[in-house]
């Protein structure tokens, strides 16, 4: 079971996929000082990085919220932020019409978890033959992400490369919380597992789980100290990847600063769960 994502694969037996970033480009000085941290990080031999940040934040509470710098100016921040670090990038896309720009630029495609059900964006974004990550919905089932799946392979371009004749081999799928109630969200660990038996590698998004929706009125709130001993469960359990998001000052995001782990504390959260996985791999 692999998925490509540009240069890596991730799943059985290969490196923990790291996918990482700001949530949305700021300016061109900060998206290259996170990219080079980042880049560091992938010299080691046990993971393998991918630069994420949005180019637009269409899902944000407030009218007045700041949503990026838009598709145009965005693409190509994160295409000179690729060029520098060496990592390839994702960001999510929102529209069918952003898939095949994005896919110019981007080895990795993300559905937001909102939009996980949206036929039409499934499909374009597998048309352009990227791999593609979805999120699973907050209202939805994990067993329920197969139709998501099936969505996805039946629209890759069947003269691509595939995975044992597969189209899979370009399908990632995400956990990232369930509703539980009002402006709240838990991890069911059982879905990492549920998911995997669905044929894809799983990516546990640690950051916007312990996301609270609407907890700062007219903002999301959050709760860092959780990010960390969450992403020890899905490593625990046996996830094939994990998403964060990390910034320099995250007071100072314009978006999900609350969920956000300082970038000076980043190196050793990953360190820790690079040393936990080893651990959990051999016992297997």
């Amino acid at each position: 079971m692999l998925a490509r994502v540009g240069p890596y694969s991730c799943g059985d037996s290969q490196p923990l996929l790291l996918i990482a970033g700001p949530c949305v480009l700021q300016t061109r000085e900060l998206a290259m000082q996170i990219g080079e941290v980042l880049a560091k990080i992938n010299d080691r031999s046990d993971i393998n990085v991918v630069f994420k940040a949005s180019f637009d934040k269409a899902n944000r509470t407030s009218l007045s919220a700041k949503r990026g710098p838009g598709i145009d100016a965005g693409l190509r921040l994160l295409e000179a932020v690729g060029a520098d670090s060496g990592l390839p990038v994702t960001t999510d896309i929102h529209l069918p019409e952003h898939a095949a720009a994005a896919a110019e630029v981007c080895s990795l495609l993300q559905i937001p978890a909102f939009l996980a059900r949206q036929t039409d964006l499934l499909v374009a974004a597998a048309k352009t033959g990227r791999a593609v990550n979805v999120k699973k919905g907050q209202f939805m089932a994990p067993s329920d992400m197969r139709y998501v799946v099936d969505k996805l392979r039946g629209s890759f371009p069947k003269t691509d490369e595939t995975t044992e004749g597969r189209t899979e081999g370009r399908i990632l799928v995400c956990e990232r919380g369930t509703f539980f109630g009002y402006g709240r969200l838990v991890n069911d660990m059982q879905s990492i597992p549920i998911m995997r038996s669905l044929g894809v590698p799983v990516v546990f998004d640690a950051t916007h789980s312990v996301q609270q929706p609407g907890g700062l009125g007219g903002a999301t709130g959050g709760n860092r100290e959780m990010v960390e001993p969450l992403a020890r469960a899905a490593v625990a359990i046996g996830c094939d990847a994990l998403f964060f998001e990390t910034h320099p000052q995250p007071q100072d995001s314009p978006s999900d600063g609350a969920n956000m782990i300082p970038l000076d504390r980043f190196v050793g959260v990953v360190d820790r769960l690079l040393r936990l996985r080893e651990t959990v791999e051999s016992l297997s």
